[in-house]
């Protein structure tokens, strides 16, 4: 590590304190953390396993399922293993380059995450809406194409972020890093040099995102709703909603945790560090945990497909 002026310096690695102020918890705290990291890698693979060999389920708003448990996959496994090698081996250093590929993963795939909901909510309004023309207009081809433009979107999106870091900000305060991964403003506080630019671009990409994709699904839902209210009875106004259901609870647990987690971080000066970090995890953990469950409660076939293997493994045994 070079040092300036005994005050910055390059540093070739930085330390993660895992979650800061509870470092006398941390080997309970794994308990918790790795159970919940355990249910939604064991979750999200019986979710593709069950779409694979179920070809009922060969449909886009399956298809767009799989593209969520791919990412949820990618979300937790890019920081989960990490910070419980912290919580058990204590093994907080991780290199500058590691440090702003995990910091790439975790954004990108957040931002292609809500790329994926806003397809989900186009699907959910043709079928709705045009349902006669919901199988021409969203081909497998289609639900490619919209899965493929969702990850693109992403790496153009956050590419920028850790080239602007290892270009214009090579100089550090310090090398410990009060967070349990590589999240850009944590790493962005730390620096020496004027990071104006990275702050104004990582608030333009969060407002891009989260905003202009929750009023485009929102504007989809309204126009879904005027669809559905204008169905002669109420029963069929429920079924149809029902279709709606799980992607609504999907978006819910995607942008609420993550909303609140952006909003304490930036202006909740007087929210203890460990309330940021843990809110931060949770919102990486809550959607890979929860979607598969939503999922499998909520639509019919997935949930027969797995009574069937269950009922299927307990004949053999």
């Amino acid at each position: 590590m070079l040092n300036f002026h005994n005050v910055c310096s390059i540093p070739s690695s930085f330390q993660l304190t895992g979650i800061p102020g509870l470092e006398s918890l941390h080997i309970w705290l794994s308990i918790p953390f790795g159970s919940m990291y355990l249910v939604a890698v064991v979750g999200n693979v019986t979710i593709l396993a069950v779409v694979r060999v179920e070809r009922s389920l060969h449909q886009p708003m399956y298809f767009f399922l799989c593209m969520l448990a791919v990412i949820d996959l990618v979300l937790s496994t890019s920081t989960m293993p990490k910070l419980l090698g912290i919580f058990w081996f204590g093994a907080s250093d991780i290199g500058l380059d590691a440090c702003l590929g995990q910091m790439f993963l975790i954004h990108c795939f957040a931002t292609v995450e809500s790329g994926i909901f806003l397809a989900m909510a186009f699907d959910r309004y043709v079928a709705i809406c045009d349902p006669l023309h919901h199988t021409t207009v969203l081909t497998h081809t289609v639900v490619g194409r919209l899965g493929l433009a969702a990850l693109l979107r992403g790496v153009l999106y956050i590419g920028p972020l850790p080239l602007m870091i290892r270009l214009r900000l090579p100089l550090y305060k310090t090398r410990v890093i009060s967070h349990s991964y590589c999240e850009h403003m944590a790493v962005v506080t730390l620096t020496c040099g004027d990071s104006r630019v990275n702050n104004v671009y990582g608030l333009s990409i969060g407002f891009l995102v989260l905003i202009l994709d929750s009023m485009a699904i929102a504007a989809s839902y309204v126009m879904i709703f005027r669809t559905v209210m204008g169905l002669a009875t109420p029963e069929a106004r429920l079924k149809t909603l029902g279709t709606c259901g799980s992607h609504i609870c999907a978006i819910l647990i995607f942008y609420v945790p993550i909303a609140v987690s952006s909003l304490i971080h930036r202006f909740g000066h007087h929210v203890p560090p460990p309330i940021h970090t843990l809110l931060a995890n949770f919102y990486l953990l809550i959607p890979p945990i929860l979607n598969p469950i939503v999922y499998a409660v909520r639509t019919k076939q997935i949930r027969e497909r797995l009574l069937q293997i269950l009922k299927t493994e307990t004949k053999i045994r």
